[in-house]
């Protein structure tokens, strides 16, 4: 019996393996391709201009303004949509586990339903909403975060709903409950330490897909990192596939520190 065990283990070893190679070729042959047309000129000659110019700050920002302007919104996109998912999620979820578990269907069928929905028929339905948005508040592309909720919610509900189901929130709210603690304290510092890392792997989920959003904010005529990027392509190439380069990099690395993050959870619970 140990003996199969171990073959079993060795196999799923290598099979892992395998998956981990395929994986490593598939993205990694176009992240090569693509630092290696930025390190090439026109004649052939391999170069570090392009990451050069990158690198100067100050002079990219006044070059191509509109690779600042696009950075800036993304990362206040990326910030303002994760405090509203945090603010929305946490409390309404930790609240149907305590109280309205009949409702757990419901609210998870609800949070999925942008899986189903493109992107283009978000921005249809959301245009009567965005025209009024615009028309009270002004046309700014920060509005976009209420879309970027949307968008983001079935990827937060997913790992915020494993956070609660890996800690006993009935038993923990109770106890607090007992000694005196109100829902706000009881919320504070009794369920959100225990969730911290569902809380980060949605909150890194949720950056990750601002980041790389462009559909809703194109259709929307407004100006983020991935817009920039397009309207930067037209007048060099070279530094817009560079950008590019770095916004996969850093998507790479944030999903590569949660799997990191969950095998650690796993290790260390077991």
């Amino acid at each position: 019996m140990s003996g199969r065990r171990a073959q079993f283990i060795r196999r799923q070893s290598w099979m892992r393996r395998a998956v981990v190679a395929a994986s490593l070729i598939f993205f990694g042959l176009p992240l090569f391709a693509m630092f290696r047309y930025t390190i090439r000129d026109l004649a052939g000659n391999y170069t570090g201009k392009t990451w050069a110019a990158l690198a100067d700050v100050g002079e990219i920002s006044k070059t191509y303004p509109a690779l600042k302007e696009g950075f800036i919104a993304s990362i206040s996109l990326a910030v303002l949509t994760v405090i509203l998912m945090l603010a929305i999620l946490v409390p309404t979820m930790t609240w149907v586990r305590l109280r309205l578990p009949w409702l757990t269907r419901t609210v998870e069928f609800i949070c999925l339903i942008p899986l189903t929905v493109p992107a283009i028929v978000l921005v249809v339905g959301l245009s009567p909403v965005y025209a009024w948005v615009n028309y009270l508040m002004g046309a700014r592309t920060l509005w976009l975060a209420f879309a970027y909720v949307v968008l983001v919610l079935p990827y937060a509900y997913r790992a915020l709903d494993t956070g609660l189901r890996a800690i006993d929130v009935k038993t923990l709210s109770e106890a607090a409950r007992s000694l005196g603690a109100g829902w706000g304290t009881v919320m504070w510092r009794v369920v959100l330490p225990n969730l911290r890392t569902a809380v980060l792997s949605s909150s890194f989920l949720g950056v990750a897909l601002v980041l790389g959003e462009f559909t809703i904010a194109s259709l929307f005529s407004r100006k983020n990192l991935q817009v920039a990027m397009v309207e930067l392509g037209k007048a060099d190439p070279q530094i817009s596939i560079a950008v590019a380069f770095l916004s996969l990099v850093f998507a790479f690395v944030v999903l590569f520190g949660l799997s990191f993050v969950g095998t650690r959870r796993k290790g260390a619970s077991s």
